[in-house]
């Protein structure tokens, strides 16, 4: 006994429905049952788009296109609104409906994008779950222009299953997402907070969030007197963008200056003004953006901004967790504030104990090498014995207040920076078998933070030099600027290959070709590495002398004071 259309229609419901609940994932899914859905009907034409927000929408299925929509990969039905997706945004398609005329065919006819196959219409099933809008299923075949009740109602039944099923999917893809998003939070939070714990903001922070969440463009603006300036800049297409120190003027910076003068959260998805300030500084133009504040206690330290091209690109899931990374930044940046402070109080703490010190011990000495000489000048010009012993206790007063001097001068600098740093790094290169030649331009006091980490990256230069290049010879030079400092160490050898090399490539102890970099940002420097086999290799450290945060960094909520 054959079934019936009644039963054939229920064990088609119940096959589609089984492929509906054997995957989560969306896009899969629906190609499954569409094909599955055509092989029922015995139509061969069909196509879904997901359309749950004006006006964006996603194609996300097809079977059976003719070459009139299916050139360039799909582009016909990619982009432009059809007359679809409008009734279903404005509410007019509530049910299955027996045929709409298809605007992008008439398009593909009027402008030959090629062959239609004869189909010239189609019908169209809302996708609901609920009240709410999933998007809009699509079916045609060659010269069809009617389908009967019975069509219609097998087409709402499927297009029923198919929308709870998509509403399903995408409630566990959000929860798959926003497990990965936290588990990224937390590794680029712990991140973060201790690559701050210097007191530094690194450049190399914007990177580091834009890779670990992929978003498009990333850049943190931080207060600098009564202006933002761009601290750190990444984009996915052109990677880390070298901090320009370029200043933001917030009279109509669009998000940031919305961010900065409420203290609020800017979520932009349909944004369609262009915000010269914003471009004059790098960020190019954008459909979708979040700009969180970065504040604490009502004083405001800058702005972290994402954006994208593509309108809709951020949600709610993403404010959340750049709100998070914003409290983080700027609970790290006021915990920088306060080692800078202490810092600053240590350093006045030394030089303190820098004078009692110099009092008890070198300026006592130096009083007593006085009075000995005073002495020495009255004695009589018969009286040599007498004189050659004042003599000598003048020289041993002077070598004891020589000694006493170097000591505190040895309290202050890590070892090997008691006689400066061009001196210790020579020392050093000819203490690893290197002949080493200096040059150095300029004058400047160098903050201890960044003598010492100059220091250490030069260190490294030369322990690479003496163990991979095969050269006897070094060069290293120190240019002193206004507000940055240079040092640059050379070496003639063998040179090597980057694309090559482990990153981590070291002597035994030392930082690698990483480990520089990372140091020259902790300090907001950076260390550039030049090198061809043959051809020897030249490191570049250039960091800045001023500290990143001076000690009146504060903006009151409600715009700069």
């Amino acid at each position: 006994m054959q079934p019936t259309s009644r039963e054939q229609e229920l064990l088609a419901l119940q096959s589609i429905s089984e492929t509906l609940n054997r995957s989560n994932e969306t896009e899969e899914m629906l190609q499954a049952v569409l094909t599955q859905l055509l092989q029922v009907t015995g139509l061969p034409t069909g196509w879904i788009f997901l359309a749950r927000q004006e006006p964006d929408f996603s194609f996300v299925s097809r079977v059976g296109l003719p070459p009139a929509l299916s050139w360039g990969g799909d582009a016909p039905m990619c982009s432009g609104s059809c007359w679809c997706l409008e009734r279903l945004w404005d509410g007019r398609l509530s049910r299955a409906v027996n045929i709409l005329s298809c605007k992008r065919i008439e398009n593909a006819e009027k402008y030959k994008w090629g062959d239609t196959q004869q189909i010239s219409h189609h019908a169209s099933i809302p996708l609901k779950a609920g009240d709410e809008l999933i998007g809009v299923l699509n079916v045609a075949a060659p010269g069809k222009r009617h389908f009967d009740s019975e069509e219609l109602a097998l087409l709402q039944a499927v297009a029923y299953q198919i929308g709870s099923a998509v509403k399903r999917t995408m409630l566990f893809q959000a929860e798959r997402r926003r497990a990965t998003r936290m588990t990224r939070l937390s590794e680029v939070s712990g991140w973060i907070a201790e690559t701050m714990e210097t007191g530094v903001v690194s450049e190399l922070i914007a990177e580091r969030i834009g890779t670990a969440f992929e978003w498009a463009h990333t850049a943190l603006f931080l207060r600098e007197g009564n202006e933002l300036y761009i601290r750190a800049r990444y984009s996915a297409a052109e990677g880390r963008i070298a901090s320009s120190r370029q200043k933001l003027r917030l009279l109509d910076a669009g998000p940031v200056s919305d961010a900065m003068s409420t203290l609020n959260t800017v979520l932009m998805i349909h944004n369609k003004e262009k915000y010269e300030e914003l471009e004059e500084v790098g960020v190019d133009l954008f459909r979708s953006a979040i700009a969180v504040p970065l504040y604490r206690s009502d004083i405001a330290y800058g702005v972290l901004l994402v954006t994208d091209e593509r309108p809709g690109a951020f949600d709610e899931l993403d404010v959340e967790v750049l709100e998070a990374l914003g409290g983080q930044i700027a609970l790290s940046i006021d915990k920088a504030r306060l080692v800078l402070q202490r810092r600053e109080l240590t350093r006045q703490e030394e030089r303190h104990k820098l004078a009692r010190d110099l009092h008890d011990s070198v300026s006592q000495t130096l009083f007593s090498l006085s009075v000995t000489a005073r002495g020495a000048e009255s004695l009589p010009d018969a009286d040599q014995t007498l004189l050659r012993e004042a003599l000598q206790e003048l020289q041993t007063l002077s070598q004891h207040a020589l000694q006493e001097m170097r000591s505190l001068i040895w309290q202050l600098r890590p070892p090997g920076l008691e006689q400066g740093l061009i001196t210790g790094l020579a020392q050093y290169g000819e203490r690893l078998g290197l002949t080493v030649r200096t040059e150095v331009s300029g004058l400047g006091e160098l903050p201890q933070l960044i003598e010492e980490a100059l220091w250490r990256i030069g260190q490294e230069a030369l322990n690479n030099a003496s163990k991979h290049s095969g050269s006897p010879e070094a060069e290293i030079t120190i240019a002193y600027g206004e507000d940055k400092v240079r040092l640059k160490v050379a070496d003639r050898g063998a040179g090597f290959d980057r694309d090559g090399l482990h990153p981590n490539v070291s002597c035994k102890g030392g930082l690698g070709l990483n480990g520089m970099q990372e140091r020259a940002a902790l300090v907001g420097g950076f260390v550039h590495i030049a090198s061809k086999p043959g051809q020897g290799t030249v490191v570049v450290a250039e960091l800045p002398i001023a500290d990143q945060f001076p000690p009146n960094l504060c903006m009151e909520k409600g715009g700069i004071q």
